[in-house]
């Protein structure tokens, strides 16, 4: 599974590298969040999908 933040819809809002920092980051200027480029490693499948469902933009997409 991989982790995709749409750039135009995220807000920056930091939730995402709250609630799953080993599959989200802000970006070096803080202004959006981004997510990794590997496959999601199977014990933060759960964090990941917790984060898409909290995004209040769906910015985020787990597939």
């Amino acid at each position: 599974m991989k982790a995709i933040v749409d750039q135009d819809a995220c807000i920056g809002c930091g939730l995402c590298p709250n609630i799953c920092p080993e599959v989200y980051e802000m970006t070096d200027d803080e202004e959006k969040a981004i997510a990794i480029d590997d496959d999601i490693p199977d014990d933060k499948v759960d964090g990941a999908k917790e984060a898409e469902d909290a995004c209040p933009v769906d910015a985020i997409k787990v597939e």
